[in-house]
Parts: C-alpha cells; sequence; structure tokens
C-alpha cells in the first residue's frame, strides 16, 4: 500500500520512487519525458513533488500494460500539457487496437475451424508419399494455380520442386499452409497480414500444438482489456486531482 499523501505534503524524489520499486534517476526521467508535472524546487535546488506527482505516476504505471510505454507516455504528457482530448484520443486508438486484434484471433479461430479433411479423388492429386501438384490442390480449393504461385512468393506456401521434372509438389504442411490462406483470403484478409499467421503454425509444428497458441493470445488480450480498464480509473483519479 502506498502512503497516504496530504495535498501540501512535500515529497522528494526517493518518496516517490520507493513505492513503487524505481529509481531515483527513473522519477527524473519521467518528469523530463512529460510524464509527471514539472517538480517545485527548493531553495537549494532540489527537487520536490506532492500527491498531485504520486498521482501521476500511479496513472502511468496503470496505463502501461494496457498501452504500452510510447502510448502511456503520450497520454500523460498530454494531459499535463491540459490536451485532454489529444489524451483521449489516444486511448480510443489503442482500444480500437485492441478490438482489430480481437477480430484477427477470431479469424484465425475460424480459419482453423474450418480446415476440414482434404479428399482428393484424383489419383493425380498424389502422386506420392505425402504430396500433391499445383493443379489438382488449385482445383481442391477452388482457386487459379496462379493464386498459389503467388502465395509462393508471398512466404505463405512452400511447396518443394520435384527432383526429376520440377514441378512444384505441396505436402501435408504446405497444403495446410494453404487451406488456411485461402480462409483468411475468403475473410478479407491481406497477404502480408496472413504471413505472420502462417508463421504462427509453423513455428508451433502445425495446427494442434497452435491452440495452445490460441489459449495464450486470448488471454494476453483479456488481460490487455483488464489492464486498459484499471489504467483508466488511475487516469481518472490523477484527472480529477488536477481540477
Amino acid at each position: 500500500m502506498g502512503r497516504n499523501l496530504q495535498s501540501d505534503e512535500r515529497l522528494r524524489p526517493v518518496d516517490l520512487a520507493r513505492e513503487h520499486g524505481l529509481s531515483t534517476q527513473a522519477i527524473r526521467n519521467y518528469e523530463e519525458a512529460g510524464i509527471l508535472p514539472a517538480a517545485g524546487r527548493t531553495l537549494h535546488g532540489y527537487r520536490t513533488y506532492t500527491s498531485l506527482h504520486a498521482a501521476a505516476l500511479r496513472a502511468f504505471l496503470a496505463l502501461l500494460p494496457g498501452h504500452g510505454h510510447q502510448t502511456a507516455t503520450s497520454i500523460m504528457r498530454a494531459v499535463n500539457e491540459g490536451a485532454t482530448d489529444e489524451a483521449f484520443r489516444l486511448i480510443d486508438e489503442s482500444h480500437a487496437q485492441l478490438l482489430d486484434d480481437r477480430r484477427t484471433l477470431q479469424a484465425v479461430e475460424n480459419a482453423l475451424r474450418d480446415l476440414e479433411p482434404i479428399t482428393a479423388p484424383d489419383p493425380a492429386a498424389r502422386p506420392g508419399p505425402g504430396g500433391t501438384f499445383i493443379g489438382p490442390l488449385a482445383g481442391t480449393l477452388g482457386i487459379r494455380p496462379a493464386t498459389l504461385r503467388k502465395w509462393e512468393r508471398a512466404g505463405l506456401v512452400r511447396p518443394r520442386r520435384d527432383p526429376l521434372t520440377g514441378y512444384r509438389v505441396y505436402d501435408e504442411a504446405a497444403v495446410r499452409d494453404a487451406r488456411l490462406a485461402h480462409q483468411l483470403r475468403r475473410g478479407g484478409y491481406l497477404l502480408e497480414q496472413i504471413a505472420p499467421l502462417i508463421a504462427q503454425v509453423r513455428e508451433a509444428g502445425g495446427l494442434k500444438p497452435l491452440e495452445a497458441a490460441m489459449r495464450d493470445w486470448h488471454a494476453r488480450l483479456s488481460a490487455r482489456g483488464r489492464a486498459m480498464l484499471t489504467g483508466a480509473a488511475e487516469l481518472e483519479a490523477y484527472l480529477r486531482k488536477r481540477g
């Protein structure tokens, strides 16, 4: 628990720092960055702070987990400069980004859920163990072979080359990536948005291990949302104190 500060109590940098496990240099840095209002000075030039500075510090530290250092700094600087509308705009942008991240996660989950097993009755679809050519795969997905080649150039799929014919051969992982890309494209996602998602699938080692990543993704988004609520409460307390 922090100290119960009186509005006129003078505080040293160490008093603010100790409450949050910070260094006195960090307090000075926060003031210089505009995160804290300008400190008062003693006759000997030493910085003095008040409960207003303590409230500003609590607001900034509460904003950090939900908004990140750069945005939290910009929010506090705007408030301290009297530009509260700018601070609210920055907060709105963070919430919009969180919503966009939630929609991305939902799109990935929908795409994974729609990946039903493919059956390929055409013998040419499986020329050898674990592989299919570009034509049959494109036909199964309902797209043109040129689309698969475009996805390959964008790094979304990685077919191997048959050593005898030079033809593209899509193994199980490449088929998975093509189908995931197809689902996300149908959801309106751009190639540059899809590439990092498919990279996550590869890094996880497939779709099944990705389930744990999805749960972690959900947890992190929920933690950000809750942190934004906490930050908003501390910022509101600081705004009330500023009057």
